[in-house]
């Protein structure tokens, strides 16, 4: 089939080009940056250059609809926050493809972390206690986490350990929304859980556990888990969304029970899923396609994957040049946290071009480690979406 990804920079984007290429599907890509992560692989026909979907979204719909006018696409397949755009544009965009996304009242009460918060309480999933900065200070006993509603990466969450801490980390979240929340922290190892639905009904659910740490504490490298009350957990928060497409929660694991602390409205990063033998962008495309879809069950428990790109950019936070060369060393050499895992972002044997991205982070981080942190602005930007974007087009429709 004609897939065309709505973005091409982000880790998800460069997984989904990694599972869905040697499916055969032909893959076409929407981004700002005509260099961006998956121009570099043997399974993307081309990148249509678009305007951002977050500054200029009303920019960014157009060129979507005239790719979708024009070029005969069977999928459109949102691989990050611009799943949110399409669900409110979704008329504007016609019946010219097969799009698989929940209903904007269902992204309502996700995207914001203060709404899922609140979600979980309704729904009666566990999280750490939590409160709006505003109503109470009762949860001011350190260390704990401030966040602002709406954010990316991990850039809207602040770890405070102290008065000055909490202060600065206000007056930098404030600048951006004058709503925020505090949350106690948790005690357990990070986890996450995939789900993808058919309006309310679980298709797939992936479990997998945090094995080294990328920008903004994401997985960079992760390991297939058997944790079976998170996908009791998802299953019963999709039928109350009526959720369509895919969802990700990320929770912290005791041992016991998980505590649900972020929700993604898209599938995050599937390499993990499909190496443990759940195919979930497989089925996915299927799904938004309007094909015949089953259940799939649960995949292997103990695969080991990772991405060298996203290890190296967390491993540069705070190190020196050494301890990032030293990191080098092991993934090429297959020791340490890359010791039986697979490579998932840049799989240089099966699609050699991945390795011009993976050559240039290398390059970068060893002439300066602090260029972790521009890299990573330049490429949240670019496919970032806020409630600004969504009120430029709410506006527009009214």
């Amino acid at each position: 089939m004609r897939v065309l990804l709505s973005e091409g920079s982000s880790l998800t984007a460069r997984e989904f080009v990694t599972t869905l290429g040697p499916h055969g599907h032909r893959i076409e890509v929407l981004d700002p940056d005509p260099l961006c992560l998956v121009r570099w692989s043997r399974w993307v026909r081309r990148v249509h250059q678009c305007p951002s979907a977050g500054r200029d979204p009303l920019g960014y719909l157009d060129v979507v609809r005239g790719l979708l006018e024009n070029e005969g696409y069977d999928v459109l397949l949102p691989t990050h926050e611009q799943a949110w755009l399409f669900s409110v544009a979704k008329e504007r965009l016609g019946q010219r493809v097969g799009l698989a996304v929940a209903a904007p009242s269902a992204f309502a009460r996700v995207e914001s972390k203060i709404e899922f918060a609140r979600l979980l309480d309704q729904v009666g999933l566990r999280q750490p206690a939590w409160t709006i900065v505003e109503e109470s200070t009762t949860l001011w006993t350190y260390p704990c986490y401030l966040k602002a509603p709406f954010s990316t990466a991990g850039l809207g969450v602040r770890l405070v350990r102290n008065d000055t801490e909490r202060a600065r980390a206000q007056a930098e979240l404030a600048r951006a929304s004058s709503e925020l929340m505090v949350q106690a922290p948790a005690d357990g190892v990070y986890c996450q859980i995939q789900g993808l639905f058919d309006h309310g009904k679980l298709l797939a659910a992936h479990t997998s556990q945090q094995r080294a740490t990328g920008m903004g504490g994401s997985a960079a490298a992760r390991v297939s888990v058997d944790h079976e009350q998170p996908r009791r957990d998802i299953e019963k928060l999709g039928a109350y969304l009526n959720w369509h497409g895919g969802l990700t929660l990320d929770y912290l694991f005791d041992g016991t029970s998980p505590a649900y602390i972020e929700c993604n409205p898209r599938t995050v990063e599937p390499g993990n899923a499909v190496a443990s033998g759940v195919d979930i962008p497989e089925l996915q495309v299927r799904l938004s396609a309007g094909r015949p879809v089953s259940p799939l069950p649960a995949g292997r428990y103990g695969v080991r994957t990772h991405g060298v790109i996203a290890v190296l950019l967390g491993t540069a936070l705070g190190n020196r040049r050494r301890t990032i060369l030293g990191q080098m060393i092991r993934a090429t050499l297959g020791r340490s946290e890359f010791k039986g895992s697979t490579e998932q972002l840049t799989p240089v044997l099966r699609d050699p071009l991945s390795a011009l991205p993976a050559l240039f982070v290398c390059a970068r981080l060893l002439l300066s480690p602090a260029a972790a942190n521009s890299m990573a602005a330049r490429v949240v930007s670019s496919y970032s979406v806020g409630p600004d974007a969504i009120a430029k087009l709410s506006q527009v429709a009214a």
